[in-house]
């Protein structure tokens, strides 16, 4: 196990070895939990990239096609459009 010490104004230095293991580098952020007393630190773009994969998944669960998705999103564009501006989009029939 690697010790860290907790300096004056609570920061804190990973070594080299660690954030090696993390692949993160000075400027990432970080996300801490603490579990049964235990604080976890993990990387903010990994806790992103496994939502990414999450979201991923639900929508080939789905069956919804890539295609599908993305007209989706052109008629919740549309609808919004026409909501928060409906003189423009009467006068360029969206």
């Amino acid at each position: 196990m690697t010790r860290i010490k907790l300096r004056e104004k609570r920061q804190l230095t990973l070594p080299a070895e660690v954030c090696e293991a993390l692949g993160i580098k000075p400027g990432d952020s970080l996300g801490v939990e603490i579990k049964d007393g235990t604080a976890i630190l993990e990387p903010r773009r990994a806790r992103a990239l496994r939502a990414l994969h999450a979201v991923q998944k639900a929508i080939a669960d789905a069956g919804v096609t890539e295609e599908e998705l993305l007209e989706g999103g052109r008629q919740v564009r549309k609808e919004i459009f026409r909501e928060r501006y409906p003189d423009l989009a009467a006068k360029y029939g969206v």
